[in-house]
C-alpha cells in the first residue's frame, strides 16, 4: 500500500463533524487544519450546514475535490458506511479514530471495516487511534492545538499503538531537543501495522530514526516485524509494554493485542540487532543520540568532568550498562597534562575519569576533548558540562561541537537543563550533538551507539 497520502495529503474530509459542539473531536481535527495547515480541509455531517463561515457537505460526493485523506469521527456502527463512502469516491488513505470495536468486544465490527480496506486496497489507519502527525503536513489528532506540544521538526518518527503514550513522548521529545518527522498512532491496527510504516519509513528520506511503541502482535507477527526491523538501513527503537502479566492484561484491554512472551522477543530483538529501550527515559535517550550519530562504537568511553563526584557517578552508570572506561596510560596522561592551564596541570586527575577540577577553563576542556577524539582506544567521550564552573563561558558548548566536526568522534554531554544554561546546551544541539540532563540518560546516549 502506498502510505504518502496519509503524511502528505493535499486534500482532507474530516466525517462526523458537529454543528453544535466545537469541543467534538471531528471539529478540533477540523478547526487546526483548516488554519494551521496547508492541506485543504472539508467538513462533513449527513444533515450539511455552515461550520467556521464554511460549508459543511452532506457526503464526500458533493465535495468539489478528490480526497487523499479521509479522517473518520463517528460512531462504531456507523463506520463502515462512511468507510464504504470513501472506497466509491476513491480516497486514497483513511484514519478512523472511533472507538468501539476490537478494544470493546466488537473484533467482528472490526474484522468487517478490515475486510472492505484490504478487499479496496484503501489503507487505514486505526481504529481507536489519535492517527497522524506530520510536522508543517497534517494533524489529525483530536486534541486541542493549546494543549499539544510539537517538538521541532527533525529525523526522528515514532509510530506507537498508543495515542496518549505518543503524546506523552512528543512532549519529551520537546523538552529534550529531539526534532519528529513523523508521529502516528496505529490503535488497534486493523490494517495498517508496524510493518507496514516501517516499510514506508525506511525509504522516507526525512526520517533517520524509527521509534515504536508496542503493545503486542497477531500470530507470527511479531518475528516478521523483528525482520524487517532487522534489515532496514536506518536505526530502529522498540519500547514494549506488557512485560509482566499484568501489564499483558493492560494491553489487552487497551487495543486488544496479545503480548506475548516478552523474555522471548526481546531475545529476538537482540539477535536482529535491534534497539530494545526499557523505559521512556532509555527511549528518549536512545532517539537523541541515533539522531546525531549514524556510526555504531564498541564501548569505550572517556569521561572528563569539572567534578570528581560527578565522575565517580558517570562511571558507576557506564558499568551498569557494561561500557568499559579503561585507565589511560601513564604517557597518555602526561601528554594530556602538559596541554592543560598551568593553574591545574598539578591538580588534574587524568586516569579517567578526567577530573579537571573546578578551576578548569573553557581552553582545557576543548584541549583534552580534541585530544582524546585523535586516540584510537577511545570511540566515545563523555562531557560531564557543569555551567556553574567559575572558569567556562556559555560558548563552551559551541567550542566543543567545533570539536567534533574537525575529529568525527562522538561527544555526548550531560548539562542541567536549566533556562539560565541554555546556551551552552544549545550550543551543542544546534550542531547536532546530543545533550542529557542527567547523567543517566548521556551514559544511555552512548549505550545506544553501542547496541
Amino acid at each position: 500500500m502506498n502510505l504518502q497520502a496519509l503524511f502528505e495529503p493535499q486534500t482532507m474530509a474530516v466525517i462526523g463533524v458537529s454543528l453544535t459542539n466545537d469541543r467534538n473531536p471531528a471539529n478540533v481535527i477540523f478547526t487546526k487544519n483548516h488554519l494551521r495547515y496547508p492541506v485543504k480541509v472539508f467538513a462533513v455531517n449527513l444533515r450539511g450546514g455552515e461550520l467556521q463561515g464554511e460549508r459543511v457537505f452532506t457526503s464526500l460526493a458533493e465535495i468539489p475535490a478528490k480526497i487523499d485523506l479521509a479522517v473518520i469521527a463517528v460512531k462504531a456502527e456507523q463506520v463502515p458506511a462512511a468507510l464504504d463512502e470513501c472506497i466509491q469516491n476513491k480516497v486514497k488513505g483513511v484514519v478512523v479514530i472511533s472507538g468501539g470495536f476490537a478494544e470493546s468486544g466488537r473484533q467482528d465490527l472490526q474484522d468487517r471495516i478490515a475486510a472492505m480496506a484490504r478487499t479496496a486496497g484503501l489503507p487505514l489507519v486505526g481504529p481507536n487511534c489519535l492517527g497522524i502527525y506530520a510536522p508543517e503536513k497534517v494533524d489529525t489528532f483530536f486534541l486541542p492545538s493549546e494543549r499539544m506540544v510539537r517538538p521541532e521538526p527533525g529525523g526522528v518518527a515514532v509510530v506507537s499503538q498508543s495515542g496518549g503514550v505518543l503524546v506523552d513522548l512528543m512532549v519529551k521529545f520537546a523538552g529534550e531537543g529531539v526534532g519528529l518527522s513523523h508521529a502516528l498512532s496505529i490503535g488497534n491496527k486493523a490494517v495498517i501495522r508496524e510493518q507496514d510504516v516501517l516499510t514506508y519509513l525506511t525509504q522516507e528520506p526525512r526520517t533517520t530514526v524509527i521509534t515504536f511503541y508496542v503493545e503486542g502482535f497477531g500470530r507470527n507477527e511479531g518475528r516478521s516485524f523483528v525482520r524487517a526491523a532487522g534489515a532496514c538501513p536506518k536505526p530502529v527503537v522498540v519500547l514494549k509494554a506488557g512485560k509482566s502479566p499484568g501489564g499483558s492484561r493492560a494491553v489487552s484491554s487497551h487495543t486488544a493485542s496479545l503480548s506475548g512472551d516478552y523474555a522471548v522477543f526481546s531475545e529476538v530483538l537482540a539477535q536482529h540487532g535491534i534497539v530494545e529501550a526499557r523505559n521512556e527515559l532509555e527511549l528518549i535517550s536512545f532517539c537523541e543520540a541515533l539522531s546525531c550519530y549514524q556510526d555504531t562504537i564498541t564501548g569505550t568511553i572517556a569521561i572528563v568532568t569539572g567534578s570528581g563526584g560527578h565522575g565517580a557517578l558517570a562511571v558507576d552508570a557506564c558499568s551498569a550498562q557494561g561500557l568499559a572506561i579503561p585507565v589511560l596510560p601513564e604517557k597518555v596522561q602526561q601528554e594530556i597534562r602538559g596541554k592543560l592551564s598551568p593553574s591545574i596541570q598539578q591538580i588534574a586527575s587524568l586516569s579517567n575519569p578526567i577530573d579537571l577540577t573546578g578551576s578548569a577553563v573553557d581552553e582545557d576542556f576543548i584541549a583534552v576533548a580534541g585530544y582524546l577524539s585523535r586516540l584510537p582506544s577511545i570511540d566515545c567521550i563523555l562531557l560531564l558540562l557543569l555551567p556553574y564552573l567559575p572558569g567556562t563561558s556559555s560558548d563552551l558548548g559551541a567550542l566543543l561541537s567545533q570539536v567534533y566536526l574537525r575529529e568525527g568522534k562522538p561527544l555526548v554531554a550531560y548539562i542541567p537543563h536549566v533556562e539560565k544554561y541554555r546556551m551552552l546546551v544549545e550550543g551543542l544541539e544546534l550542531n547536532r550533538l546530543p545533550v542529557s540532563p542527567s547523567i543517566e540518560g548521556a551514559v544511555l546516549m552512548a549505550e545506544a551507539l553501542r547496541r
